[in-house]
């Protein structure tokens, strides 16, 4: 190859490199999520490891939100922001627990008001005062406190696996019994196992609900958001630096596949 073929092969590779990369910035700022991020149980010893993080490792991790500037955004802030169609800046997150698990009390929260942290728990309301599970005191003390409180249905039922009338039961009196506890609208739904169809979200909007959560079911980008349906990311004991480098970047649906609502 001489030297003039090698001059041209040079200009066109180094147009397309321009090219590519300047169509991946005008691509990328338009599926930008701010990554909800989702716990269950804060222990040193669950009884659902896959679901448990442990104190010192959640931390951390806050620790690690602190440290690189995150904006934690309380659900009111995101929820408006969305029905808005804000642009919230790269740096954002949401913090959400499920399953109203007693150690969100005892070692989540302290952490949370630690660094200032807002954050969001949906409770199942049959399981209130069980063992193992949030009281009635603590859920109004942290909701006095910052932390939003959002309905995990009465039984933490599979939606999509009953009748209309048992669904309809469980978004309407968990919403009403948590009201009548906390003495403020409970606007906020977290589906769980992810489980939803069409006719549930119908269902959800009819019971007063403004957005609701499910897990990994795609990408939300900052131009298209299904309010109903809205994705989170889980963080895991697991997770490295780098895992939590890529989870919060506003872009890890855009790597995993998509799943089916139920």
């Amino acid at each position: 190859m001489n030297l003039t073929s090698l001059k041209k092969l040079f200009a066109a590779s180094f147009l397309f490199l321009i090219t590519f990369f300047l169509a991946l910035f005008l691509w990328l700022p338009r599926h930008y999520a701010v990554p909800v991020i989702m716990y269950h149980s804060i222990a040193v010893a669950s009884d659902e490891p896959l679901n448990n993080v442990r104190p010192q490792i959640f931390a951390r991790q806050m620790a690690y939100l602190k440290r690189h500037g995150y904006k934690v955004l309380s659900l009111d802030e995101y929820a408006n922001g969305i029905r808005e169609g804000k642009l919230f800046p790269h740096n954002s997150v949401v913090i959400t627990f499920d399953d109203g698990f007693e150690d969100n009390y005892t070692n989540a929260w302290p952490i949370l008001k630690k660094y200032g942290f807002p954050a969001t728990i949906f409770v199942p309301t049959d399981s209130v005062g069980r063992s193992g599970r949030l009281t009635w005191a603590e859920v109004k003390e942290m909701s006095l406190n910052g932390i939003t409180m959002g309905s995990h249905l009465k039984s933490e039922v599979y939606l999509p696996s009953v009748p209309v009338e048992v669904q309809r039961q469980e978004l309407w009196e968990s919403k009403k019994v948590l009201e009548a506890n906390l003495g403020r609208p409970v606007l906020y739904l977290a589906y769980p196992v992810g489980g939803f169809t069409d006719g549930v979200k119908g269902l959800v909007q009819d019971a007063g609900y403004k957005i609701a959560f499910t897990t990994n079911r795609g990408n939300d980008s900052s131009k298209k958001h299904d309010t109903y349906a809205l994705k989170r990311i889980r963080l895991k004991d697991t997770d490295t630096s780098p895992d939590l480098w890529l989870k919060l970047s506003g872009y890890y649906n855009l790597l995993r596949q998509p799943k089916n609502a139920y």
